[in-house]
C-alpha cells in the first residue's frame, strides 16, 4: 500500500501565498503522476495540478499562472506552491498519487486532506 500524508493547510487572507507538502511512503516501485485535487462545500472534487514522472504538468485553467507544482523524486514529495490566493480556492485539498506496484501497474491513493481557507 501507500501511504500519503500532507501538511501545509491554513487560514490565509486574499492575496497570501500558501506550500502545501504531500509525502508518499510504501512498498511503490515508481510513482508515475503525484497531484493535488480539492473539493469545496456543495462542490464535487477537481484536479488542481498534477505532475507526471517525465515532468509533464496539468494545471485547472483557474489556478494558472497563480499555482505551482513540483516534485522530488529522491523523497517521494510533491509541493504545491500557491500564491495570490482567492476566496474561491477556498476547500479541502487532497494529494493523489498514482503508483505502480508490484502486483498492478497502476495504485490510485489519497491523502487525508488539508483544509485551505482564504478569508479576511
Amino acid at each position: 500500500q501507500v501511504q500519503l500524508v500532507e501538511s501545509g493547510g491554513g487560514l490565509v487572507q486574499p492575496g497570501g501565498s500558501l506550500r502545501l507538502s504531500c509525502t508518499a511512503s510504501g512498498s511503490m516501485i515508481s510513482i508515475n503522476s503525484m497531484g493535488w485535487y480539492r473539493q469545496a462545500p456543495g462542490k464535487q472534487r477537481e484536479m488542481v495540478a498534477r505532475i507526471d514522472s517525465d515532468g509533464r504538468i496539468d494545471y485547472v485553467d483557474s489556478v494558472k499562472g497563480r499555482f505551482t507544482i513540483s516534485r522530488d523524486n529522491a523523497k517521494n514529495t510533491v509541493y504545491l506552491e500557491m500564491n495570490s490566493l482567492k476566496p474561491e480556492d477556498t476547500a479541502v485539498y487532497y494529494c493523489n498519487t498514482d503508483s505502480r506496484m508490484d502486483w498492478t501497474p497502476r495504485l490510485l491513493s489519497w491523502g487525508q486532506g488539508t483544509q485551505v481557507t482564504v478569508s479576511s
